[in-house]
């Protein structure tokens, strides 16, 4: 029996960064994802600094991006 289907609704990010192509996420147990920013058309068209103005919700299930109104949870990178 596996476990991994409930770990998805457990992970909670804890900081987010970027490469010129992808974006990254740590969460708080201490994996990292990474993902194709062409997953995400207004992450990849935003400028270097709208993309380091990202904040957490909901104590890490998801982030936020004001200025670009995008809202990415961690399950669904997951």
């Amino acid at each position: 029996m596996s476990t991994l289907a409930n770990k998805p609704a457990n992970a909670l990010a804890s900081k987010v960064w970027f490469t010129k192509d992808m974006l990254y996420v740590q969460l708080q147990d201490g994996r990292e994802i990474g993902v194709p920013l062409l997953w995400f058309p207004r992450l990849r068209k935003a400028t270097e600094e709208q993309l380091k103005d990202w904040r957490l919700v909901g104590n890490g299930i998801g982030i936020h991006w004001d200025i670009i109104d995008e809202d990415i949870s961690v399950s669904a990178l997951l």
